[in-house]
């Protein structure tokens, strides 16, 4: 099984440069899986781009492991390995197909994502998790995972106690306030919407 490995810090957090080097792998049609190895800081946020890139490829029929240095979300969330045991996995294991989950700005989640209020501000709008509302008028904010199995993510509120899971196939939210965080890194454009959903591909990952 030809195997590629792709390492953050060869590349930084340079959106281009990552998706010009995963064209590059995937331009040799020998690579059938990638190996995403990742830092301590950014590995989440890495491995997400690289499947953005592949998503955006249409190239989702190749393989992705994540090489994580210590645990992340991600690798609790789809209950992986990190250190020399994630190596041996990237190496040896097999893919499984498991959801994508992206959203509107075609940004791929695989740890953890909020809607907020701008500015340290109360969200003010209203979320559904597929036609289930979650909340409607003001709240501190809106806390989304994907998920390892089917029907693909999650959401809940964000309270000093939290509250429990919603699920689905998708996460909306409309407002006028909107900011969005994705793997802890807030984009500060405020919007009107956004949606986390189900991409119609899954990925191919390698998990025990």
């Amino acid at each position: 099984m030809p195997f590629a490995m792709l390492i953050e810090s060869d590349l930084a957090d340079d959106k281009r440069a990552i998706r010009t080097a995963v064209t590059e792998l995937v331009a040799d049609s020998a690579v059938t899986r990638i190996g995403v190895v990742g830092s301590s800081a950014g590995c989440d946020a890495f491995f997400a781009q690289v499947l953005a890139a592949l998503m955006l490829l249409e190239r989702l029929d190749v393989e992705v492991a994540l090489v994580a240095p210590a645990a992340t979300q991600a690798t609790r969330i789809y209950g992986l390995p990190h250190g020399p045991k994630a190596r041996e996995l990237a190496e040896s294991g097999t893919a499984r197909e498991l959801p994508l989950i992206r959203d509107d700005a075609a940004t791929v989640l695989v740890g953890r994502a909020r809607h907020l209020g701008d500015d340290g501000a109360k969200l003010h709008g209203e979320t559904y998790v597929d036609s289930e509302r979650l909340f409607t008028g003001e709240v501190r904010g809106v806390e989304i995972e994907p998920l390892r199995d089917a029907p693909g993510v999650r959401g809940r509120l964000i309270r000093r106690m939290p509250g429990g899971w919603l699920t689905g196939r998708a996460v909306q939210t409309g407002g006028t306030n909107i900011v969005v965080e994705r793997e802890g890194s807030i984009t500060p454009r405020v919007v009107k919407r956004s949606t986390f959903y189900r991409h119609h591909v899954d990925m191919k990952l390698v998990c025990p």
